[in-house]
């Protein structure tokens, strides 16, 4: 699986961006999908994930602001994050797991490139 995320970009506080993360060689329906971030000097952290029959699952630092969702037929995942904070600053990675659901990165056996999201005034 190819994963090649886009979307990213400078905003100020309070605004909006959407994430896409494009598949190609694999379908992504049997997949679970993740979105992880990592800001500088910090370690990766989980953002949300998302698997078989539409259940989501989200930490806790971005619950009730993004949104992670699937187009099947495009093969793409998307992250919607909304009412950004400038502490959302980081590198964006999307991720794909060809197992059980899992918030642990290291867990995650195929990855896109990063994408930079900043989130300032």
């Amino acid at each position: 699986v190819q994963l090649q995320a886009s979307g990213g970009g400078l905003v100020q506080p309070g605004g909006s961006l959407r994430l896409s993360c494009a598949a190609s060689g694999r379908t992504l329906i049997r997949y679970v999908m993740g979105w992880f971030r990592q800001a500088p000097g910090k370690e990766r952290e989980f953002v949300a994930i998302s698997w078989s029959g539409g259940i989501t699952y989200y930490a806790d630092s971005v619950k009730g602001r993004f949104t992670i969702s699937r187009d099947n037929a495009k093969n793409t995942v998307y992250l919607q994050m909304n009412s950004l904070k400038p502490e959302d600053t980081a590198v964006y990675y999307c991720a794909a797991r060809n197992g059980p659901y899992s918030s642990s990165w290291y867990e995650y056996d195929y990855w896109g490139q990063g994408t930079q999201v900043t989130v300032s005034s």
